[in-house]
């Protein structure tokens, strides 16, 4: 009985404990929890008193930060935010200041609203450098897009709802940001100029392997040394050299430790390329290889940008520039989110990665947009302009009739898989891959190099690639269903194509020669007018019933076809003096009564090892093979050399199956030999080199 009541009793302190243990973490968990109370800062709720509700949000914001609450909770209304005062470039009292280590998660029926202004940009929240570790949650961030005064000169694409610069670890989540006169969200980074260098900064000379400076007529180096005493490179480990005039694009960096001794180097550095400060690094000096240094201009640099951004579950939307910006961002993914309705001043994008590198701009790397939904945007869904590695998936891009991708030539490196593209196209220039995406009523634009396309699914759609360079352009594992309308298009230097299926439009294009088709499958299309190129293990069918309806071949240069398969109601007809055209090991099978080859023009036909078949003939006219054309045949002879060679015809009816009398005048010697004819005659020229073709 005393062992119960021990055993009783330890189970009760037992679970006291445990219940007063949770009982104190979530006492722990409140207490870093701040429920505003919009008097007490002298916040109106009511969308008035814009100037007080700004300050009592940065002042009970900041109070949160230094009391340890890392929750600030906003209840139900409207918040008006302040205009910037007139007189300064940049008024950070205008706008929600985040801190550090802090979720500001708003009610749902919360609004950010940014009061009614004529300036040509501004900011609603900002999430500056050193506002690390934040959560945006919940709530609508709404501008003043339809209220706005646009009288002041500019495009008034500045204006902001939610801005990074330079944070880190900023997460976005179920928040609404609409109606800015610019972006929903502008993800950007914090730019610091250290020093700018003249002709003056710079003495002849170079340095050798040891940091000592030496004489060297043809180089310039500084004349005393850089130092990394600026606040920014107590966070930031990194900086680069930006807009130079008249020196060389690459040069070398010499570190120096504290005490003036030599640490390291960094040799053929390039402008603009970001290199890191070693340990122990105080200062630097560089070297050009250059004469003089008279005109010269270079700056240095400190450069950081948004770091570990997660946006999702969010709408941006009804905003005149932009959904989203991303201006200088680095491992920043944005997911399953709704961005719509983009429209009133260039780009007009749901997502534009645009950093204006180029022109002194932050690096755009490691972007992540996957599993959005993109709508009635004016001009384009998603925009990569500059910067590098990218991944686009997974998403439906459904602004009907605008570009849904485009990939510019400043971006690299980008990978797209399993999107939408719905009634969107499709601009991509060069270093792109493309994984099982689908479109469907819109067209490609692809230039290359470095572009490959594997699994995709066209419907109604034109696959147009323009190749910039030889083999620019790779596709494989492709299929065109065209209901209504559709084409495979290829234009450009010569590209590699695999395991391509196109159900119906046509294949077209003025591509130069050297492409290779292998195992090009074409079923019921209306027209094929063929590019230049060698065809492996193609099959074919055409349901043309005129010389529109066959298989064209009227560019000059080189055309091949090897073990393909071809079902037609009529066939190959080369009509170019130019083209050199070569079948072999091939079939043939004619659904009508019109020819399976005809060459009216070319510079030379081989015609080898194939099989033909012709079910549908009705007269001894009807022909499988033909060199000329009657129509022509007193005109002098268009075709220079042909050796029909090796081949098996089989006809229902007895007709003619190799025919060269018709080939015109002052024609070549064509070779015919070791031909097997069934129900078909070979019907020659007397001065054509025949020998073993049998007639049974």
């Amino acid at each position: 009985m005393r062992l119960i009541l021990l055993l009783v009793l330890l189970f009760s302190f037992q679970w006291s404990a445990a219940a007063a243990d949770s009982a104190g973490t979530a006492a722990d968990a409140s207490d870093k929890v701040y429920q505003l109370v919009p008097k007490d800062w002298g916040i109106y709720d009511d969308g008035t008193h814009p100037v007080e509700t700004t300050k009592g949000f940065n002042d009970a914001l900041k109070w949160a930060h230094e009391n340890g609450k890392t929750t600030f909770k906003v209840p139900a209304g409207t918040y008006l935010i302040k205009k910037q005062d007139p007189k300064l470039f940049l008024d950070t009292s205008a706008r929600i200041n985040m801190v550090p280590d802090m979720t500001f998660e708003l009610d749902e029926k919360a609004v950010i609203q940014k009061e009614t202004n004529g300036f040509t940009g501004y900011q609603t929240l900002h999430i500056g450098y050193g506002a690390n570790n934040v959560t945006i949650k919940g709530g609508t961030f709404r501008g003043d897009k339809d209220s706005h005064d646009y009288s002041a000169r500019g495009t008034h694409e500045g204006g902001y709802g939610i801005v990074t610069e330079g944070a880190i670890n900023v997460t976005i989540d179920g928040v609404k940001s609409v109606n800015f006169t610019g972006d929903g969200l502008f993800i950007g980074g914090k730019g610091t100029m250290i020093q700018d260098l003249y002709e003056t900064s710079f003495v002849s000379g170079s340095i050798d392997e040891k940091g000592n400076p030496i004489a060297d007529p043809g180089k310039i180096r500084l004349k005393s040394l850089l130092n990394f005493n600026n606040p920014i490179f107590q966070t930031e480990r990194e900086f680069e050299l930006s807009n130079r005039q008249k020196l060389p694009n690459t040069f070398d960096v010499f570190f120096y430790k504290q005490d003036g001794s030599f640490l390291t180097s960094l040799k053929d550095q390039q402008v603009r390329q970001i290199m890191k400060i070693p340990d122990g690094a105080a200062s630097f000096n560089i070297v050009f290889k250059q004469a003089g240094s008279v005109g010269s201009y270079v700056e240095f640099w400190q450069r950081a940008v948004s770091k570990e951004v997660v946006v999702k579950n969010s709408e941006f939307a009804f905003n005149r520039r932009q959904g989203i910006t991303i201006a200088g961002g680095d491992q920043v993914t944005i997911t399953n989110n709704e961005l719509h309705d983009m429209k009133g001043t260039a780009p007009q994008a749901g997502i534009d990665v645009e950093a204006g590198y180029g022109e002194n701009g932050h690096m755009n790397s490691n972007i992540f947009i996957k599993e959005n939904r993109f709508y009635n945007n004016a001009s384009y869904d998603v925009v990569l302009y500059d910067g590098h590695h990218a991944t686009v998936e997974g998403n439906h891009l459904a602004s009907k009739g605008v570009i849904g991708l485009a990939v510019s030539p400043p971006f690299t490196n980008a990978l797209i898989k399993d999107n939408h593209f719905d009634g969107t196209s499709i601009y991509a220039y060069h270093d792109v891959k493309f994984e099982g995406n689908e479109m469907n009523n819109s067209y490609t634009f692809l230039e290359g190099p470095n572009i490959s396309i594997d699994g995709m699914t066209f419907t109604d759609s034109k696959f147009a690639i323009s190749s910039k360079q030889p083999f620019g352009v790779e596709a494989s594992n492709v299929t065109m269903n065209n209901n209504k309308s559709g084409e495979l298009s290829i234009w450009g230097s010569p590209i590699h194509l695999s395991n391509i299926v196109l159900n119906g439009g046509a294949m077209t294009g003025g591509v130069a020669k050297g492409s290779i088709f292998d195992r090009i499958k074409i079923v019921n299309a209306t027209s094929m007018n063929l590019p230049l190129g060698t065809y492996n293990d193609c099959d074919l069918e055409s349901l043309g019933g005129s010389i529109n309806g066959g298989i064209m071949l009227d560019d000059a240069g080189a055309y091949a076809f090897n073990g393909c398969t071809i079902r037609v109601n009529q066939g190959i007809l080369v009509n170019n003096e130019k083209a050199e055209v070569t079948v072999t090991d091939s079939s043939f099978e004619l659904i009508d009564k019109l020819y399976a080859f005809k060459a009216v023009k070319a510079a030379k036909v081989v015609f080898e090892n194939n099989v033909l078949e012709a079910n549908q003939f009705a007269r001894p006219t009807d022909y499988m093979v033909m060199i000329g054309d009657y129509w022509t045949r007193n005109n002098p002879s268009t075709v220079k050399e042909a050796i029909i060679r090796g081949n098996t015809l089989t006809s229902n009816i007895e007709s003619e199956g190799i025919s060269t009398r018709y080939a015109g005048t002052g024609s070549s010697n064509y070779t015919v030999e070791n031909n097997v004819l069934t129900n078909a005659k070979v019907k020659l020229l007397e001065t054509d080199r025949k020998a073993n073709n049998l007639e049974q």
